[in-house]
């Protein structure tokens, strides 16, 4: 049964910290310019700024669909590097609560899988950025349920 080189691109990213074979299975991500890095065998995810990102001028504050999209992104990343799935999970639904504007500055994310069954995965985010002190402020949060390959789907 072949994988379609998701093996292949998750051992890369686990063993050399080779991302790019890995997000290049999501092209949205790659739109954004999600960058992935393991800290405490964790991946965190990090959305560098660009002006296109910006959706509010005034105060600038980035385009709430772009924290949504980086959100859920970095959640099917996160499935993907810690799962063995053969293909990119598949969004059911996706609830998001916005905390409070995401300032015009890079931006994080890190993924809890809170629950896990044969078919469905329920991951946790959560976004925020750094403020000039140091301290996390967090921006958003979210829960997602993933449709998860199964054997008859890669068949």
């Amino acid at each position: 049964m072949s994988d379609g080189g998701f093996a292949a691109a998750r051992r890369a990213a686990r063993e050399q910290g080779d991302f790019e074979p890995l997000r290049a299975r999501i092209p949205y991500a790659g739109f954004l310019g999600v960058q992935i890095e393991l800290r405490a065998d964790e991946p965190l995810f990090r959305l560098p700024f660009r002006k296109s990102l910006i959706g509010n001028q005034v105060l600038p504050a980035l385009h709430g669909g772009v924290v949504a999209g980086f959100m859920e992104n970095a959640a099917m990343l996160h499935l993907l590097l810690v799962l063995d799935e053969s293909r990119v999970p598949k969004s059911i639904d996706f609830s998001l609560d916005y905390l409070r504007s995401a300032a015009a500055i890079e931006t994080f994310a890190a993924c809890d899988v809170a629950r896990l069954g044969r078919r469905v995965a329920h991951v946790q985010i959560r976004c925020w950025q750094l403020e000039k002190d140091g301290r996390e402020r967090d921006v958003a949060l979210a829960r997602a349920h993933f449709l998860l390959a199964s054997e008859a789907d890669v068949a």
